[in-house]
């Protein structure tokens, strides 16, 4: 490809313009170069704070964060978009005596990852175009070996808060984020380079699990979205009452920032369409999901990423804090139905919190039919809870 752009400056305008339109609010280019936290992220490794997630310490995808340019030779660009997605309080809480669960609102529509990259192509055809020229590009939405949300502050998209996340000035933080390593030698614009957040601490002070670190990283194995999404085991028994509601994800330390208050629209973009049944399930409903049922209503969704299992031992921990009693023969029944252990254990310590003589009826008689031994230390420990 050329090294010479016409009219540079206006071309960054008008893929800004093609951006908006397709749904990709922010735009921003910088280059494939070292990123500026990169000392922070390698301490974070050492310190071992990703908890099971291996694949962000190994040694491959380490260099890579480093070295983004051994990403894609060609590249003489980096492209970063945002995509705003809906405001978690756009929904209120149903008015209904059922317990529900709360979701992250990223996780009501579509799945971002299905979403970006196609977004990202049509931009890209829009600049081929404009360039008569083909481009060659490696495009990116949380899915690779890539500091993103530094390269967004290096092109302008705003800066990292204290909760790790990427804040823009004017239009908070509910944005998922995409990236194109180019072969187009587009200028960079400008970095953010000022922060914002002061000495206010809301949002540290407000997570419920307190995994947000003074360095601007998280302590991951402590925070709700890991503990409900990556994590494929059981759930720390000193974190479940943590958790709260929360079934997947969790949006407390944005709710919290006065940028969201001040400036976070409801809506996402018109890309992600909005599914609001999804926003509060019922946890009673959400327990008695077969395979297919939850297939067949989550998929396509980010709640995929957590699989059934997962997905239902988050139900059931949901239904240990809101300590409903009506709940109880519901999870009795998991607990005699229910073929994954992992959700049988966390329905014995849903049932151990609901503190009832049915609740300890079913337990009873889950000890004397459990074949699973970590099951049994649940269903032992639910009992001693009950007494």
């Amino acid at each position: 490809m050329a090294g010479s752009l016409p009219n540079p400056e206006y071309l960054i305008e008008a893929l800004r313009f093609k951006a908006e339109q397709l749904g990709l609010e922010l735009l921003g280019i910088t280059q494939p170069t070292t990123p500026p936290h990169v000392t922070t992220y390698e301490t974070w490794v050492k310190q071992g704070r990703y908890a099971q997630m291996d694949y962000m310490a190994t040694e491959r995808n380490r260099y890579l964060r480093v070295h983004p340019e051994a990403i894609m030779a060609e590249a003489r660009a980096l492209l970063v978009v945002g995509m705003r997605y809906p405001n978690p309080q756009a929904i209120p809480p149903p008015p209904s005596p059922y317990p529900f669960g709360r979701i992250a609102s990223y996780a009501w529509g579509k799945d971002y990852h299905y979403i970006i990259p196609e977004l990202l192509k049509e931009l890209l055809k829009e600049l081929e175009a404009w360039l008569s020229a083909p481009i060659l590009a490696r495009i990116y939405t949380d899915t690779g070996p890539i500091l993103e949300r530094d390269f967004a502050q290096k092109a302008g998209l705003g800066w990292i808060g204290k909760n790790t996340c990427l804040i823009h000035p004017r239009k908070g933080s509910y944005f998922l984020l995409g990236e194109a390593f180019i072969n187009a030698p587009l200028p960079p614009t400008p970095p953010f380079t000022t922060d914002h957040c002061g000495s206010c601490r809301r949002c540290i002070e407000a997570c419920p699990t307190q995994c947000i670190l003074p360095d601007r990283t998280l302590d991951a194995g402590r925070c709700i979205s890991y503990l409900t999404i990556e994590n494929k085991g059981p759930i720390p028994r000193d974190l479940r009452s943590s958790i709260g509601n929360w079934v997947f994800g969790c949006d407390v330390c944005q709710m919290v920032c006065p940028w969201n208050v001040r400036f976070a629209l409801s809506e996402g973009s018109p890309a992600f369409a909005m599914r609001p049944d999804i926003a509060f399930p019922n946890l009673i409903d959400e327990l008695s999901l077969s395979p297919m049922d939850f297939k067949a209503r989550y998929g396509n969704t980010p709640v995929m990423r957590a699989r059934r299992r997962g997905y239902l031992r988050n139900i059931a921990v949901a239904l240990g804090n809101s300590a409903d009693p009506d709940s109880a023969p519901h999870l009795g029944l998991t607990l005699k139905n229910e073929p994954e252990p992992l959700v049988r254990a966390h329905a014995a310590w849903a049932l151990g919190r609901i503190k009832t003589r049915l609740a300890r009826k079913h337990l009873s008689e889950a000890l004397q039919r459990e074949p699973d031994p970590d099951v049994q230390i649940e269903i032992k420990a639910a009992l001693e809870d009950t007494d």
